[in-house]
């Protein structure tokens, strides 16, 4: 009897034993499974964190680029893409506070981001166009594809105002040829008469009311000037 209760003891210490050893590996390969994730988490933050820089360095292209239009009515050092799209987000704004668009903020965000795909292609005039074909959409989506959902977010901004299906888009649209209008009096005031063909083209175009009034006040305005009155004597 006495010999049973042993056997049984070391029966059930062997099993303990055999437990713990089990448990312990387990625990073992747990944190060998957590530290790896980790580890493999951070690759991933830090390979986001290049594609994001990678990204923003690309965008700074915009600086260099010239809005190569302006050179056919005899601009030799046009504006830059990226001064361009400051004016024109500057002008999304205004312009749907004017329209009632309880987010103007919206319409700011499509329009920074709508001519990042010259960074690849370049800025093509109209003349141009008549015979090269630039997949701008093929620029933007290869552009954003390694920056996850944020690249997902400016993609979509991009086709917004490309494809104009919701009032976001339209307005964007409209502030975009509204700063090339401005620009286009610009010039026109400052010796390039040539580029009042820009102003009646984009008159035409105009969706909104609003970017409509806008465009006639400034057919009657001087930009030069818009300083008279200010200068201290």
């Amino acid at each position: 009897m006495m010999y049973c209760k042993l056997k049984s003891n070391q029966v059930r210490s062997s099993k303990s034993l055999k437990c713990l050893k089990i448990e312990s590996v387990w625990k073992q390969i747990n944190e060998s499974l957590k530290f790896h994730v980790h580890l493999l988490c951070n690759m991933h933050e830090a390979d986001k964190l290049h594609h994001i820089c990678k990204f923003i360095c690309e965008l700074g292209h915009l600086k260099r680029i010239k809005h190569e239009g302006w050179r056919l009515c005899g601009v030799a050092n046009p504006e830059s893409v990226a001064e361009h799209s400051l004016r024109a987000a500057q002008i999304g704004y205004i312009l749907a506070k004017l329209e009632g668009y309880e987010k103007p903020e919206e319409v700011c965000s499509i329009l920074v981001f709508h001519d990042i795909g010259e960074c690849r292609i370049g800025d093509i005039h109209k003349v141009a166009r008549r015979y090269i074909e630039a997949d701008e959409e093929r620029a933007v989506g290869e552009q954003t594809r390694n920056l996850d959902d944020i690249g997902k977010e400016i993609l979509e901004k991009w086709k917004r105002i490309e494809e104009q299906k919701d009032r976001a888009g339209i307005i964007a649209k409209d502030a975009d040829l509204l700063e090339m209008a401005f620009t286009a009096k610009e010039y026109m005031q400052t010796g390039f008469p040539a580029a009042g063909d820009w102003i009646e083209k984009i008159s035409a175009k105009l969706q909104t009311d609003s970017a409509k009034k806008l465009i006639e006040t400034l057919k009657e305005l001087n930009c030069i000037e818009w300083w008279q009155g200010l200068k201290k004597l």
